[in-house]
């Protein structure tokens, strides 16, 4: 299937679902004859298609020349993309001040600000989060900060975060996130290689019932930095949490290094500046952010995007996506510090004029209904989490989602990873009543928005599939030699033309070659044109000259009623090459014996093929995460190996779940 042919679903083999009748009388796109429609402009004549969306946006200069530039032959000179060369705007001006002056948003609620605990919260209207964004801004400007320069920001879920990145763009500094749970080894690296001068940080933070010192990791931070004579933060800005201005007992416990020539508290800087501040308007190609890879399957790397592209897609993407309209609530569950963040909390959302929910939080504190309690307080139509979460709290049953409401609720989202079968299911029918369509997104931080998803009232769904190419993105699969497959195929999957069509793909990547291999994954392509990604490259596991996918395992391996949640890593192997060595956590009260064993080596066979069958099966009472969810498989695949040197853990959770994953590894074949 290229240049659009996508013929849709016809008699499929696998089930489909599709939303209830009424739920989207008002749909942005009603049926899927209307996403054919569009997709097929979007791709044939994508100039007219993005000068249509462009039209929704302030310009303080139009674009004049070609909406699209670029080259990605090598032999022609460097790779480059340019996307409305020569427009001039800023996308903090047209995510705040054109929804509060041109479309009279002004007293809406931007944000439901709910924080660690249920007692902290707050509402931030579109007027509010204007003032607050030109306060930062005209603090920012008085610690010298200009158009270009990088600043470091290194927050919990808290407003100050929002406020911190969008005063960035309003005055044309680069901003580059840093997750709030990065070791200090880890933030001083990311400070040094975006050459940060000014980092904005809090004291503490709770997560859950854990106090985290946030102010002394920045410290360690810098003073590794001073240490490699990178000189490059001038100034830290330090947030007093709110939660230690009304915790006396974590006020105490708290100790916050302090360094006068380097150190500020906000507060005192943010004393009597001006709320009011003129946008620095930005070349439709100046950088907007850089942002860091998780680093789950390596060295991090940074991704720098630019103003225009990103602006109009991870609008577009919101709006069709999600099918946002005025009155929803809508809930991201992710961390800013991650591309989902941004692009689905602050920036997407706030180009629509939505009232988001921002969520300090964690999924079980103080109790494993917080989320659908926070669902039922505001109301919240369109829900976006990742299947990690979804997973977690399918292991508590239907007893904590019966005691609230969630009647309000429309959409159901996914982002993060494939998300299996079973956790889909669970999904749509206990959290959304099988009323409401989960809209599996496939994308990464180079896309800065969704590649594949389905759209709510459109498309037709399929457990565990990401459907079909959003409005511009004309996917390929390919074999092992690069020859392009058509129909039904299994192998990797590529972007053939969206450079040519998508603005917010990164136009500058530290690694420039990368674009050129353009590689997103593996996936298979059914006989309907459905995608069903399957991992990442270095997901895959090559078992006696087979391709297997540890996603498709994994799901496998869940479908049994004992299993929660499980990972799959290669274990080299003296005749297959490798083998499969898999992780399984339990579900409560369930044992790890030799009968659950062999139902999970047929249950795979059965599923799969006998080629699949794993060799090592291994009791894991939790998984090796990020602090955002993601497996770190890299960690696990040293496990297997029984190699002990793991380098940096600092982004996991819970180190500990390292420790013990070692004392139980497999030495023999189960």
């Amino acid at each position: 299937m290229i240049k659009g042919d996508i013929p849709g679903p016809q008699e499929p083999e696998e089930k489909t679902y599709h939303p209830s009748d009424g739920l989207f009388t008002d749909a942005h796109v009603p049926d899927f004859d209307a996403y054919l429609a569009l997709y097929k402009k979007s791709t044939e004549e994508p100039e007219e298609f993005w000068a249509d969306v462009a039209q929704e946006f302030y310009w303080k200069k139009p674009p004049s020349g070609p909406m699209l530039q670029y080259n990605f032959d090598v032999n022609k000179g460097n790779i480059y993309i340019k996307f409305m060369e020569g427009a001039k705007t800023n996308i903090c001006y047209n995510v705040l001040d054109r929804n509060v002056h041109e479309r009279n948003l002004g007293e809406k609620v931007a944000y439901y600000w709910e924080g660690n605990s249920p007692d902290h919260h707050q509402n931030i209207t579109y007027n509010q989060l204007l003032r607050s964004v030109c306060r930062c801004a005209n603090a920012l400007k008085l610690l010298g900060v200009k158009k270009g320069d990088r600043v470091a920001i290194y927050l919990p879920m808290i407003p100050e975060l929002v406020y911190t990145m969008l005063a960035c763009a309003r005055i044309g500094a680069v901003h580059s996130i840093v997750f709030a749970g990065f070791s200090s080894e880890s933030l001083c690296e990311r400070i040094m290689d975006a050459q940060c001068n000014i980092l904005v940080t809090a004291d503490g933070v709770y997560r859950g019932d854990k106090l985290i010192n946030l102010k002394k990791i920045v410290s360690e931070a810098l003073e590794r930095c001073k240490e490699s004579n990178a000189l490059c933060v001038q100034k830290c800005v330090v947030v007093k949490h709110r939660a230690f201005r009304t915790n006396t007992d974590a006020s105490d416990k708290l100790q916050t290094p302090w360094d006068e020539s380097c150190d500020i508290w906000w507060d005192d800087l943010m004393d009597g500046v001006s709320d009011e501040c003129e946008p620095e308007w930005m070349d439709s190609e100046d950088p907007l952010f850089i942002l860091y890879t998780s680093g789950s399957t390596g060295k991090p790397k940074g991704v720098l995007h630019t103003v225009t592209g990103y602006m109009l897609y991870t609008s577009l993407t919101f709006k069709y996506v999600f099918d946002y309209h005025h009155d929803d609530v809508y809930w991201c569950t992710a961390d800013i510090g991650w591309i989902t963040g941004h692009s689905y909390i602050t920036y997407g959302p706030l180009a629509n004029g939505a009232t988001s929910v921002l969520f300090e939080g964690v999924p079980v504190y103080p109790h494993v209904g917080r989320l659908w309690e926070i669902i039922e307080k505001y109301g919240v139509s369109k829900f976006y989490t990742a299947p990690t979460a979804i997973r977690l709290l399918m292991k508590y049953g239907r007893e904590p989602l019966q005691r609230y409401d969630l009647s309000s609720l429309r959409v159901l989202g996914t982002v993060g990873e494939p998300i299996n079968p079973e956790a889909w299911l669970w999904y749509y029918e206990v959290v959304g009543q099988q009323r409401c369509p989960v809209i599996d997104t496939f994308w990464q931080t180079e896309t800065g928005g969704h590649v594949l998803t389905p759209l709510p009232a459109a498309t037709p769904l399929k457990p565990g599939s990401a459907t079909c190419p959003f409005f511009g993105v004309q996917p390929a699969v390919l074999n092992e030699h690069g020859e392009e497959l058509e129909g039904e195929a299994e192998g990797y999957l590529v972007r053939l033309s969206c450079w040519l069509i998508i603005p917010a793909v990164i136009s500058k990547l530290r690694f420039p070659e990368a674009l050129a291999r353009n590689h997103e994954g593996c996936c298979r392509r059914d006989k309907d044109g459905y995608y069903w990604i399957t991992g990442r490259i270095d997901d895959m596991l090559n078992v006696s000259g087979h391709l297997l996918s540890t996603a498709e395992v994994e799901a496998a391996l869940t479908e049994h009623p004992s299993v929660a949640e499980a990972a799959v890593v290669s274990r080299p192997h003296a005749v297959k090459g490798e083998c499969l060595y898999c992780f399984v956590t339990l579900k409560d009260h369930k044992e790890f014996n030799r009968t659950l064993m062999d139902e999970l080596k047929r249950k795979v066979r059965e599923k799969i093929g006998p080629i699949a069958t794993p060799d090592f099966i291994q009791n894991a009472p939790g998984l090796p995460k990020t602090r955002s969810g993601k497996i770190m498989r890299r960690v696990l695949r040293q496990i297997a190996r029984n190699e002990k040197d793991l380098g940096d853990l600092s982004t996991l959770a819970d180190p500990k779940v390292v420790e013990v994953l070692f004392s139980q590894r497999c030495e023999a074949a189960a």
